[in-house]
């Protein structure tokens, strides 16, 4: 993963179009975690969360001389928003619904801070969060990418135990297995994260 230097970030939001193009890449296994979980809930098999992502960064391109942030955690919110509305659009296109529903902007940014609150604390250590923003920060973005590195059986696991809060029962329903090989997927994957991390979750 490439760590966002602040010399990056002033030179991508000062509009150098190839250093923002670099400076989004830094938020891509992030943001395609937050849209998988996302899609997860009513989508799934209808769209591909990379798809979306990609989608997300070239409105951000469209649209940078919009961004009035002046950190990393500004641009991050900023991302989280285009994604929440590019989502809330293909809900609204898939369920059938016209216009704005603002219910449903409310949930998924329900979910987004609920998935972003797991990331920030790791998937093992609930109390072990960092305690500066800018280690947060960097926290999710390494288990976003551990994350994505994982076989997709272990890495749906994690994410409907996790992110979506399934029992153990439930995600042996979703995946269509045992219940004994859900739990030893789930233990193989924590596992194999805190390898990926290097013992940092």
């Amino acid at each position: 993963m490439m760590r966002v230097s602040e010399q990056l970030f002033k030179e991508a939001t000062a509009g150098d179009a190839d250093a923002f193009g670099r400076l989004l890449e830094c938020y891509r296994r992030y943001l395609s975690l937050l849209a998988r979980v996302q899609i997860g809930h009513g989508l799934q098999g209808k769209v591909d969360a990379s798809d979306l992502v990609q989608e997300t960064f070239m409105e951000a391109h469209r649209n940078l001389t919009r961004f009035r942030g002046t950190s990393e955690a500004e641009l991050i919110e900023w991302l989280r928003q285009i994604l929440g509305a590019n989502l809330a659009d293909l809900f609204r296109r898939y369920l059938g619904t016209k216009g704005r529903d603002v219910r449903l902007e409310r949930e998924i940014e329900e979910r987004f801070d609920r998935s972003t609150a797991i990331l920030d604390r790791g998937l093992i250590a609930p109390g072990s969060s960092p305690s500066q923003q800018a280690a947060q920060r960097e926290q999710r973005l390494l288990l976003a990418e551990a994350l994505e590195q994982l076989p997709n059986d272990y890495r749906e696991v994690l994410v409907l135990r996790h992110f979506e809060g399934l029992t153990f029962p439930q995600v042996a329903f979703r995946m269509e297995r045992s219940l004994d090989s859900v739990e030893k997927l789930w233990m193989r994957g924590l596992a194999r994260v805190r390898e990926l991390m290097g013992g940092a979750t």
